[in-house]
């Protein structure tokens, strides 16, 4: 039998050194796509894995789910792909195309055989990657490989609340957390054409924020500033990690606003009811998207020219930029290219 062996950067327990490790995929299945890494995102998701931070993590774990390729493996059930396409793998990999939210274009958020690509999964630290089929995005001609593959995780978990929300041009949006997520939120929400307040913990980074697109800074560890803001927002989006005073923040939102979140603070959300009843607000939440909103997003950032800031590194130094991304310092995604020739 032929072998299929794919050379990747492993973790072998949790919260150890990245070291090489090989393995066989064996054959591609029908509804699989093979695709041959050239370039893959970094994101604090993979450090949540590695450690096992989330209890969902087996080992020998190979993380990475910003994955940017080209097709080198067609499965026989593969349609609307070829051969040496660009293409992209974010955090899903596999849903089982049958159940009601697969059906009704939410693939998302799938309730049967559902597959993250770093969750039993062997994932982007590698020279090869699979999943299937639909979560394997075309990659638009005017979009860079090396900028591209935070949109397919990052990128994609701020801009899919603009879909649901329907977010237009006249709406102020805020975010609160400028990171590896919010940067980007800021240039998808420039070019949405909103009205944006940042809500940043380093006041070092005003300049920068609004040369990214912020209309306003607003200091998020100064409570008078956040009341200041009151009855302002239409969205209010959460990156942290962090629990910070939630009813301060609540109270920022105008009428029917909301306050969703991406961020996974680990402490229970504590929020007075009669907030939520005065203004008809809510409070959302959403994990990444659908093919066809990655396949819109990546349209869209193409056409408008978006790309997450990014810092390079060979996926041979994997363990040097874990250690970068972990201490906080990034600007703003890590992105590593693969070099295993």
């Amino acid at each position: 039998m032929q072998q299929n062996i794919i050379r990747a950067y492993a973790a072998m327990q949790a919260a150890e050194l990245l070291q090489p490790y090989q393995f066989d995929a064996g054959a591609l299945q029908a509804h699989q796509v093979e695709v041959k890494v050239d370039y893959c995102g970094l994101c604090h998701s993979d450090l949540a894995m590695l450690n096992n931070d989330w209890r969902s993590s087996s080992y020998p774990l190979v993380a990475g789910h910003e994955i940017i390729g080209t097709i080198i493996g067609l499965g026989a059930e593969a349609k609307g792909l070829h051969l040496g396409q660009r293409v992209g793998i974010g955090w899903t990999a596999e849903t089982c195309q049958a159940c009601d939210a697969c059906i009704g274009g939410q693939q998302v958020l799938c309730t049967g055989e559902r597959v993250a690509t770093i969750v039993g999964h062997a994932g982007g630290f590698a020279d090869k990657v699979r999943a299937a089929w639909q979560w394997v995005i075309p990659l638009p001609d005017d979009l860079a490989a090396e900028t591209a593959g935070p949109l397919l995780c990052g990128g994609i978990t701020v801009f899919d609340p603009l879909l649901k929300h329907k977010i237009q041009a006249t709406h102020h949006v805020a975010v609160i957390g400028i990171g590896g997520l919010g940067h980007i939120a800021i240039k998808l929400l420039k070019a949405w054409g909103c009205e944006i307040t940042a809500f940043s913990s380093n006041p070092d980074k005003t300049d920068e924020l609004i040369a990214m697109g912020a209309d306003h800074v607003v200091n998020s560890r100064d409570l008078q500033a956040i009341k200041a803001q009151r009855g302002k927002f239409d969205l209010l989006l959460s990156t942290v990690n962090v629990t910070l005073n939630w009813q301060a923040y609540l109270n920022t939102l105008a009428p029917n606003g909301a306050l969703h979140f991406l961020g996974l603070p680990l402490e229970p959300i504590s929020l007075a009811a009669g907030a939520l009843i005065d203004g008809a607000k809510s409070v959302t939440g959403s994990p990444t998207g659908s093919p066809l909103a990655l396949r819109q997003l990546l349209q869209f950032a193409a056409r408008k020219n978006i790309a997450p800031q990014v810092e390079v590194f060979p996926m041979s130094q994997l363990n040097s930029a874990i250690e970068r991304l972990h201490s906080g310092q990034a600007r703003y995604r890590i992105v590593l290219k693969a070099d295993f020739d």
